[in-house]
């Protein structure tokens, strides 16, 4: 273990060159999955997953993903641990650093990545926060070079809340060159600092709109989330009134490049922010999308404990 260790709160964490070799990297392990040259790179290593929300890809991907690298997954439900009497959290994270070699954190409020992040001599990685959802990113962007090859200059429309994944994308699209353009209603668009700090980054471009139609013409891509999160259930019935109109159907895939394919992270609501043949039809890729998370994170974990 090391005293510096090398994290995964949000893309920031990554330079473009180390996204690209994870991604490489689990292409590899994607093709070598099942075969002796697929290896043990993580024998007689363990890590821990902290879960704070409820989780179903996150949970059975980096579950399955750290034993099939040869190490242990050790799975917590935060309120079934001291956590939930009231521990400090930079008292669970000391711990364990004594114990484990990493540890996926899926939580609420971002802060408590970095306070966990802060206090732990081993890595960290977000396994979603309400500010970012990095792991998600590093799927989809497999996805993508999957599918078209290079990342460099592809359109990708974002329609819906400017929640997590949006500001991920946002990360992405400045570190890899993408065309970003996100349709978000009006109270709903991504926070301002995660914008600029994307904008910082120099690759690609970004543009919002209220307008799916003006984000989709053309688009390589075209990506959207639930309209509520989990925290939002009270928010429900607002968000479905705020977002008509926002519903990723034929008619908006339509205005988006002949080759475009379809990508949501799970869970979706068909009749609310997809349409049910959108998300079952011949552009989806939503399922090689949950399957590449497995790969992805695979690749990470392989990367930030490389060394230690």
């Amino acid at each position: 273990m090391t005293s510096t260790p090398r994290h995964l709160r949000s893309l920031l964490d990554l330079e473009p060159e180390a996204i690209h070799a994870i991604l490489d990297r689990a292409q590899e392990m994607r093709v070598l999955r099942g075969t002796p040259e697929h290896g043990l790179p993580l024998a007689g290593k363990s890590v821990a997953i902290l879960l704070e929300k409820a989780s179903t890809r996150t949970r059975v991907s980096f579950e399955v993903g750290i034993h099939e690298l040869g190490a242990l997954p050790v799975t917590l439900i935060a309120k079934d641990t001291q956590l939930g009497r009231g521990e400090p959290l930079s008292d669970t994270a000391r711990m364990f650093s004594g114990y484990v070699h990493a540890v996926v954190y899926r939580t609420f409020g971002h802060e408590r990545i970095e306070e966990l992040a802060a206090a732990s001599t081993i890595p960290v990685i977000n396994g979603l926060s309400a500010l970012y959802h990095p792991c998600q990113l590093l799927a989809d962007l497999l996805t993508l070079k999957q599918e078209f090859g290079a990342l460099e200059g592809l359109s990708v429309a974002w329609v819906g809340d400017g929640n997590n994944m949006a500001h991920s994308w946002m990360l992405a699209a400045g570190m890899v060159g993408l065309d970003l353009r996100l349709a978000c209603p009006e109270g709903y668009q991504p926070e301002p600092s995660v914008l600029a700090q994307a904008q910082a980054l120099g690759r690609g471009s970004i543009t919002l709109t209220t307008d799916p139609g003006q984000a989709c013409e053309g688009a390589d891509v075209v990506t959207t989330d639930v309209w509520a999160s989990m925290g939002q259930e009270e928010e429900a019935k607002l968000r479905l009134k705020a977002f008509a109109g926002f519903e990723v159907d034929d008619a908006l895939m339509a205005r988006g490049a002949e080759r475009a394919i379809f990508l949501h992270c799970l869970p979706a609501h068909r009749g609310e922010e997809v349409s049910a043949s959108v998300i079952d039809g011949p552009q989806s890729r939503v399922w090689r999308e949950a399957e590449n998370r497995l790969h992805a994170q695979k690749a990470l974990l392989e990367w930030l404990l490389r060394d230690g």
